[in-house]
């Protein structure tokens, strides 16, 4: 292969239209434009979201809601799966590392446990939050909880 040999892949490239070269082109004269009015004429463009100059819809619509800037969000973690986790690997200490494993959260989520479901074994569980009755029901079992 040499550079007198390349060419383009087959159907990557086309003939361009060859537009406003007289009427036995079949596109002279207006140009495939219309005719006269704002979108014939040459430099036009249309600014996004223009409505022919009624009020546009992003304009008419009301602006509502913020997004707050310090919110955390985490990855719920219900008692019932931790439950499900111990029985079926043995374990009495649950971490993020261990739930990273099980590919119940990616490295990067924040954990929270909430408290749905039962839990009958006692647990030593590490993560970023938990809700009050998830906290609840590990302590009532003896087991213990700690905030990273």
């Amino acid at each position: 292969m040499e550079l007198h040999n390349l060419k383009p892949a087959k159907g990557s490239t086309g003939k361009n239209r060859r537009l406003g070269r007289g009427q036995g082109s079949g596109r002279g004269g207006t140009s495939t434009r219309g005719h006269k009015g704002q979108k014939s004429r040459s430099g036009y463009s249309r600014n996004f979201g223009f409505e022919g100059g009624q009020m546009p819809l992003q304009r008419r619509v009301p602006k509502y809601g913020f997004k707050n800037i310090n919110r955390k969000e985490y990855k719920g973690i219900n008692i019932s799966i931790l439950q499900k986790l111990a029985d079926k690997k043995g374990i009495t200490g649950i971490d993020p590392e261990t739930l990273i494993e099980a590919g119940l959260i990616s490295k990067n989520n924040q954990v929270k446990i909430l408290g749905n479901g039962n839990l009958t074994s006692k647990l030593e569980v590490k993560a970023h939050a938990f809700s009050k009755s998830a906290k609840k029901a590990i302590e009532d079992l003896g087991g213990s909880i700690e905030k990273i």
